[in-house]
């Protein structure tokens, strides 16, 4: 695996379960800084997003966790960026929550986790920017 470069945003977020067919909250969407991703599946509405932003009406909810995204744009022919990330943070005992969007990867860690995720990715060879 290259040597990537990784930047640990600012704030905690949180991950958010909503019903199936349960609106897409149009609140999140106001342009920002934050980081906003939201997936529907035919059992649920996915929502991550900084936390005290969560919408009403979840079914669950868990804040405490931190954002870390690979500086991209990554190309899509690259393989293997996040299975190396899962596989570091594992070998230091960090669960890990991952998702894509068009230009690159991110990950959120526990906050509780942060140093030892970003110890462990330097160790591996990455270069990690955390504020």
């Amino acid at each position: 695996m290259k040597r990537l470069a990784i930047d640990v945003r600012p704030g905690e977020y949180a991950v958010v379960r909503l019903p199936a067919d349960a609106p897409v909250p149009a609140e999140l969407f106001e342009p920002g800084d934050a980081f906003v991703s939201v997936t529907r599946t035919p059992e649920e509405l996915s929502v991550i997003c900084p936390a005290g932003r969560e919408p009403a009406g979840a079914t669950a909810a868990e804040d405490g966790w931190r954002l870390l995204s690979v500086r991209g744009p990554l190309e899509f022919t690259l393989t293997g960026i996040i299975a190396a990330l899962a596989s570091e943070l594992a070998a230091a005992g960090v669960a890990l929550f991952s998702m894509s969007t068009f230009d690159t990867d991110h990950i959120l860690v526990r906050a509780t986790d942060l140093g030892h995720a970003v110890t462990a990715l330097r160790e591996s060879g990455h270069e990690v920017a955390h504020p």
